[in-house]
């Protein structure tokens, strides 16, 4: 007897994905943005991210349902992002998935974006671990999770106080007038300069804040030393070195992000560190990962590129786990959470 079809609907952000998932093999994943609207704004904008979901999702729909050579009636259960995210494009997934769901007789999962971008590396590189450790880095979130079963056992370590890595580097880009998104752009320069012609602070690094702090990110003062460091050269009327700002800022972030995701492993007995998130494309941090995943005997399980991205596939991977655990299908009352807790998987 084959696995079940999951359908897979993403729509945290400014991505509309769908994707087609039977137990671990993925299908087809589809991905509609509308990030290029941004551009002018420096940023995402709420309304148009809902209503560009509303435009795409059918299309997408279409488009994947095409891909995978399926028919919408042989969907066994849908899954859709139930949170974190923006109130308003969660809620266009949702309708979509309840609408389809119920017109199908069909389950719905409504099921945790952030985890599901460490569920998705079972589509890559098979069946997760036991017990691993969790780094998500994104636009919005920088968080350590230790994890038993993806769809039923997730305990949040730590997380940003402030700025998210993604969210710091964009912010680093707006400051040095590079394009927006600034995350790549800053990644691609620091690949040209001296990450250890600047020193800029490790937040939470002092002894004060080691242990109340052990597995928390800050990133906010990080990036005010930049702000201050490329004012006075500019009030001195210097030029600002950009590609040595960009390496020994990005230096900075990876440091923090790597030594505690390493310290997380090493503290738990977890042998496996599984990284996610649209930062996790970032060239340093993958790099410094290898590194200190190596030194210290952890294996180190990153997303390809094309995964890092919000996706459909992250949300049917994850629907997949919840059904082969035995997860109880969500009802159909559940509401969109923009703060969904990180330690719950499925919607209940």
């Amino acid at each position: 007897m084959s696995d079940p079809l999951i359908l897979g609907i993403e729509s945290t952000c400014d991505e509309t994905g769908v994707a087609l998932v039977r137990g671990r093999e993925l299908l087809a994943d589809v991905t509609a943005t509308s990030m290029d609207e941004y551009a002018r704004f420096g940023g995402i904008i709420p309304e148009i991210a809902s209503r560009a979901h509303l435009e795409s999702f059918i299309p997408t729909l279409d488009a994947a349902l095409e891909a995978a050579g399926a028919d919408l009636g042989e969907v066994d259960a849908v899954a859709v992002c139930a949170g974190p995210g923006l109130i308003g494009s969660l809620t266009v997934g949702i309708s979509a998935a309840k609408a389809l769901a119920a017109s199908l007789g069909r389950p719905v999962y409504g099921v945790n974006h952030v985890i599901g971008h460490l569920a998705v590396d079972e589509l890559v590189d098979g069946p997760l671990p036991e017990r691993f450790i969790g780094l998500i880095v994104s636009g919005g979130h920088s968080n350590l999770l230790r994890i038993g079963d993806i769809a039923t056992d997730v305990v949040e370590l730590g997380g940003t106080l402030d700025d998210a890595a993604g969210e710091a580097f964009d912010k680093v880009g707006r400051l040095l007038g590079l394009p927006y998104p600034g995350g790549p752009h800053v990644d691609r320069l620091s690949q040209q300069g001296d990450r250890k012609a600047i020193r800029f602070p490790r937040g939470l690094a002092a002894a004060k804040d080691r242990e109340r702090h052990r597995y928390d990110f800050s990133f906010s003062g990080l990036k005010t030393a930049v702000a201050r460091y490329v004012e006075s050269l500019e009030d001195a009327g210097k030029q600002v070195p950009g590609a040595d700002v960009c390496a020994a800022f990005s230096e900075a972030v990876n440091d923090s992000l790597t030594a505690k995701a390493v310290q997380a492993c090493l503290d738990t007995g977890c042998d496996t560190l599984v990284v996610g998130g649209g930062y996790s494309a970032n060239s340093r941090l993958r790099e410094l990962a290898a590194e200190r995943c190596e030194a210290a005997g952890i294996t180190l399980r990153l997303p390809p590129l094309r995964f890092c991205t919000d996706n459909g596939a992250q949300i049917a991977a994850l629907g997949s786990a919840a059904v082969r655990a035995g997860v109880e299908p969500s009802p159909m009352g559940f509401a969109p959470d923009s703060g969904m807790p990180l330690d719950i998987a499925v919607a209940s």
